[in-house]
């Protein structure tokens, strides 16, 4: 600790180091009865901590942004609303409000992590920060090195300062959205978070780095989750937030590798993690039994109503929809140590549909595999991100759009590369609504899931659905009479008119993309109007 300067990041003060503090410590620091606001924790009854994290229930993507410099300038995706430039002297700025606060606290906490689970891809990520409970997020969401890659870290890839107590009063004349930031400097390799207590901008914005890394190398970078058989066989999930990654790959059956995100390089597929961060709204014991034992000493719940006598009421969403866990992913009992396997052959498309049209699985050939990659159609759910309140439709290329930091065309090919060479199948999954107006039930995709892993689904009597261009099963064991969504209507007509709306929003999506043969070349695997 004593060779830990922190005055290279303009952080200079009589302050008190935690360097990579244990657990216990961190539990102490977090139930300190003088902690004020957002700082203080409550314990519950299953033995884990519980925070709050004021209006910031979610990302807030509109306050990222990214220095425009000789780095970034020819190879980030500047759209214009995911990445958005900003000049250096407003990093700066910011980046000295970060450092000024961080300089007036009595204590402050650094945490040495890696973000992947392969020594020669990983990232080196130093985290520093003065809420304790945030200090216990990244422990929780990275991996942690053991003692002897401690002593031997040196000097950290990326450095991320978090000062969520502090805002930026400057940020109309530096063209910011608001006087909340989480932005990023990729030639001082640093992001500086201030104005929002929400853990989720640390853990997402190290997956933008790898999502920008990565891919440069010809490695996949993914959105997903991954788990694997007894006999190596590896399926991954992907899918935005609300979806079912977390829910459908914690699987008793099978050994999980990681609930969010990936790669797939030559070795196989590796998780960046070293933890699990799952939507707890109305979590039970009966259907998420995994994710239930995992709530106890050391995992940190966010948002959740807790009452005076510890109680946890996952049931109450008044907070936001995004009540929140993030546990270390050994807290699931079947897992994979260190988090990687072999490579895929499922591949899994999470959608939920609040339209009601597609069906609750879709068989795809390679043509529809790189079509609905690209498109990644689903609903944002409530509480993901501010603003959203009800589920919203929306296209998110490969499945996680916001945290793309190349041009989403770079993660098909990479993708479908790695699929090629290992002959990888590909489904889209509804895990959303049908005719019946309630959502698809977790038992009924938990059965579709075991009808793609064990390749039952291949075999079973096909159907095609008109205007979305998709072909189902008829009948699966153990799924209901929903396969064929058009059933679920007491009017089928209603589901045509519903289905031709939703073709039209597909067909008008995808036209951003056709500036080439290769994408001309898959407007027939998509949708049809005609």
């Amino acid at each position: 600790m004593a060779n830990l300067d922190l005055s290279k990041y303009g952080i200079t003060g009589d302050f008190e180091i935690v360097h990579n503090p244990s657990y216990e410590t961190l539990y102490q620091d977090e139930m300190n009865p003088a902690n004020e606001g957002f700082e203080r924790a409550k314990l519950t009854k299953s033995g884990a901590t519980a925070v709050y994290t004021g209006k910031f229930t979610g990302r807030s993507p509109k306050d990222k942004f990214i220095v425009e410099d000789d780095i970034t300038r020819d190879t980030l995706w500047w759209d214009g609303t995911i990445n958005r430039p900003c000049t250096r002297d407003a990093f700066d700025y910011c980046k000295g409000l970060v450092a000024n606060q961080l300089s007036k606290a009595k204590k402050l906490y650094v945490v040495d992590t890696f973000c992947g689970t392969n020594a020669d891809t990983r990232m080196k990520v130093r985290f520093v920060m003065e809420v304790a409970w945030q200090a216990h997020f990244v422990t929780n969401m990275f991996i942690r090195p053991s003692h002897y890659e401690l002593a031997n870290y040196g000097e950290p890839d990326f450095v991320c300062l978090n000062g969520s107590k502090v805002t930026n009063d400057k940020w109309q004349e530096q063209g910011l959205n608001s006087e909340n930031f989480t932005l990023f400097d990729l030639t001082q390799r640093m992001q500086v978070i201030g104005g929002t207590w929400y853990g989720g901008e640390m853990k997402k914005g190290m997956f933008a780095l790898m999502n920008y890394y990565l891919p440069l190398k010809g490695i996949a970078s993914m959105h997903c989750s991954a788990n694997v058989g007894e006999d190596g066989d590896v399926a991954i999930f992907f899918g935005l937030s609300g979806t079912g990654k977390t829910t459908l790959s914690a699987d008793p059956k099978r050994y999980l590798i990681g609930d969010d995100e990936h790669g797939w390089d030559e070795h196989g597929v590796f998780n960046y993690e070293g933890g699990c961060y799952a939507k707890v709204i109305n979590l039970s014991e009966q259907n998420e039994p995994d994710i239930w034992r995992a709530i106890r000493r050391d995992a940190l719940l966010e948002n959740v109503t807790v009452d005076d006598e510890g109680n946890i009421d996952f049931t109450d969403g008044s907070t936001t929809e995004n009540t929140r866990v993030s546990y270390p992913i050994y807290h699931i009992s079947k897992i994979v140590l260190p988090s990687r396997a072999g490579h895929a052959n499922k591949i899994i498309y999470l959608s939920a549909d609040a339209f009601g049209v597609l069906p609750p699985v879709s068989i795809l050939d390679d043509n529809q595999a790189q079509y609905h990659f690209l498109c990644g159609f689903t609903s944002k759910l409530a509480g993901t991100e501010r603003g959203i309140t009800e589920p919203q439709p929306s296209f998110s290329p490969a499945f996680g759009e916001a945290f793309l930091t190349l041009h989403p065309t770079m993660y098909a090919k990479t993708l479908v590369e790695k699929m090629n060479q290992h002959n990888a199948k590909a489904y889209l999954v509804n895990t959303g609504w049908n005719g019946t107006g309630k959502r698809i039930s977790l038992k009924d995709t938990r059965a579709i899931i075991d009808a793609i892993i064990d390749g039952s689904i291949e075999n079973a009597e096909k159907v095609h659905i008109p205007i979305m261009n998709l072909t189902a099963p008829a009948k699966l064991e153990g799924v209901s009479d929903i396969l064929d969504p058009r059933n679920t209507y007491a009017d089928k007509s209603e589901w045509e008119a519903k289905a031709k709306k939703l073709a039209a929003m597909y067909i008008e999506n995808f036209k951003q993309y056709c500036d080439n043969d290769a994408a001309i070349a898959l407007i027939p695997s998509g949708p049809q109007l005609d």
